[in-house]
């Protein structure tokens, strides 16, 4: 098993084709078939087979896919680290960002990068917070934003800010962001909740259980635009930071009351895996989103959150 032979591999995964793999790898046909040939012999098996939508990865080729995308990316981070471009930052890093961020903070990152590092490519995924802590320790993203974690060797963290939760109902409920309301009028309501175990889920959960009280779920999903678009179709109310309902509540689609128990506060943190070399583009990367968060929080862009950072964050190892 060589490199040549999992580019070859990934990109006929990718096109569906040989003869579109051949294309974009621009080498000949019978070269790509050749490279694929050599790697199934190697590894005793077959990883894909003609279906109606072209070469599909058999199940030995679907597990290979993950694993060949992972090393090839590794490959390339080595190599834009090791030669790097006279002057500027090259390669891609990747970054993983909580939905309930994503709105706030994806758009104005990529452009902040793009101004300070133009050759530099930055791939941003959104997830929930066990995801991005996944996706941190298998490598598939550089940085990530997470819940408040306990401490770990496997991370370094740094961190941000706290913010507080609200109900957030349609905007006919009339709740307003001046008035806080009580953990026993959230439960009074019907409510449309994360699936477990997502952070916000298990906060609220805890809060529920040192208070002794019980509440009805409506509806859960494991999208925050579905949990949204339930409230608006006024199937119930739902919890969310101020900064995944800034838009919807200038907009008018819904509204929202602060909750004043304490206890319904969540923390970010950003955080890399711990333990291995802190390339330049990683750290690039760190002090963009680092900064773009700090500076929408003093700017009062992100409502209600408190920034906690007091240092600039972790130097390169």
């Amino acid at each position: 098993m060589d490199f040549k032979q999992l580019r070859a591999f990934l990109t006929i995964a990718e096109t569906g084709s040989v003869t579109r793999a051949s294309e974009v790898l621009h080498i000949v046909q019978p070269a790509v078939s050749r490279q694929l040939r050599l790697l199934e012999e190697d590894l005793g098996t077959r990883l894909f087979h003609r279906g109606r939508h072209g070469m599909e990865p058999t199940e030995a080729g679907s597990i290979l896919i993950d694993r060949a995308r992972r090393v090839l990316r590794e490959l390339d981070q080595a190599r834009d680290e090791i030669r790097p471009k006279p002057g500027a930052l090259t390669g891609l890093v990747s970054v993983g960002l909580l939905p309930s961020t994503s709105d706030l903070l994806a758009a104005p990152l990529v452009c902040r990068l793009k101004e300070l590092h133009p050759y530099l490519q930055v791939n941003v995924t959104v997830g929930y917070a066990g995801h991005l802590r996944q996706w941190l320790d298998n490598g598939e993203a550089d940085v990530a934003l997470l819940y408040d974690i306990r401490p770990s060797t496997a991370l370094a963290v740094q961190m941000l800010l706290e913010e507080r939760l609200y109900l957030v109902g349609p905007s006919q409920a009339g709740l307003r962001a001046d008035i806080p309301i009580s953990l026993q009028e959230v439960v009074n309501h019907r409510l449309i909740l994360p699936t477990p175990p997502h952070g916000l889920r298990v906060l609220f959960e805890h809060a529920c259980a040192m208070a002794g009280m019980k509440f009805v779920v409506s509806a859960q999903t494991n999208a925050m635009s579905v949990q949204k678009d339930l409230v608006i179709q006024g199937q119930g109310f739902t919890l969310l930071p101020s900064a995944a309902i800034y838009l919807d509540l200038a907009q008018g689609r819904l509204s929202a009351s602060p909750i004043a128990d304490s206890v319904l506060c969540r923390k970010i943190v950003l955080a890399r895996r711990a333990g291995r070399h802190t390339s330049a583009q990683i750290h690039a990367l760190s002090e963009a989103l680092f900064t773009l968060i700090r500076t929408t929080v003093a700017e009062g862009l992100w409502p209600d959150a408190d920034w906690l950072a007091d240092k600039q964050y972790l130097s390169p190892a």
